[in-house]
């Protein structure tokens, strides 16, 4: 489990694409604290470590995740917001996220507002379903709340933190983002109709 608080901005190093799935290589000083078989999440897509080295870890993306997250499009040098599995002991800074990506969205508009960014996606009336004013979403794997619901859009205001830490800070109109809705409200969804 993660909580959408990004610890590290690193960069893809190497792809090695198949059609049985993509490894990639990501450059990060994170790779310090992972070990084999260790959970991290890569734009908010939970993969598994499977290489280390200095500086570096490899980790594998099947086509399941290819076709649902945009790391189906990342290129040598893009940028990939990293975190570390939530410990026990840790702090809920942000809110629950599972790196399960339920599909991706495409930035439609892009607002100053004083210090802050406002940022309008769009996505799937399948997943704007489960997104509601003040709620809390994932997007690129960054823990956020949605401040204003459109017919085919929610926008995000992103703290200068949040632009400087992410790679939501250098996202343009157009850049595809991989989103997680809450998955509180997936199971609400799922329990009322077993109840109806």
């Amino acid at each position: 489990m993660f909580t959408g608080l990004i610890a590290d901005l690193g960069r893809i190093a190497a792809i090695e694409a198949s059609g049985d799935g993509v490894r990639l290589t990501v450059a990060s000083a994170l790779a310090a604290e992972l070990g084999e078989g260790d959970s991290v999440a890569v734009n908010g897509v939970c993969l598994t470590a499977t290489a280390l080295g200095e500086g570096f870890f490899g980790a594998d993306v099947m086509n399941e995740t290819l076709r649902r997250s945009s790391l189906a499009d990342a290129r040598v040098g893009t940028a990939v917001n990293l975190e570390l599995p939530l410990r026990a002991s840790d702090r809920m800074g942000g809110h629950v996220v599972q790196g399960h990506v339920d599909g991706t969205g495409r930035v439609a508009a892009i607002a100053s507002d004083g210090f802050a960014r406002r940022v309008a996606v769009g996505a799937d009336p399948s997943l704007l379903r489960y997104v509601v004013q003040k709620g809390s979403i994932a997007v690129d794997g960054v823990s956020l709340t949605v401040a204003e619901l459109g017919s085919g859009s929610f926008t995000v205001s992103l703290i200068p933190e949040t632009l400087e830490r992410t790679n939501l800070g250098a996202a343009e109109v157009g850049t595809v983002v991989n989103l997680e809705v809450d998955v509180l409200a997936k199971y609400v969804e799922r329990l009322m109709g077993a109840a109806l």
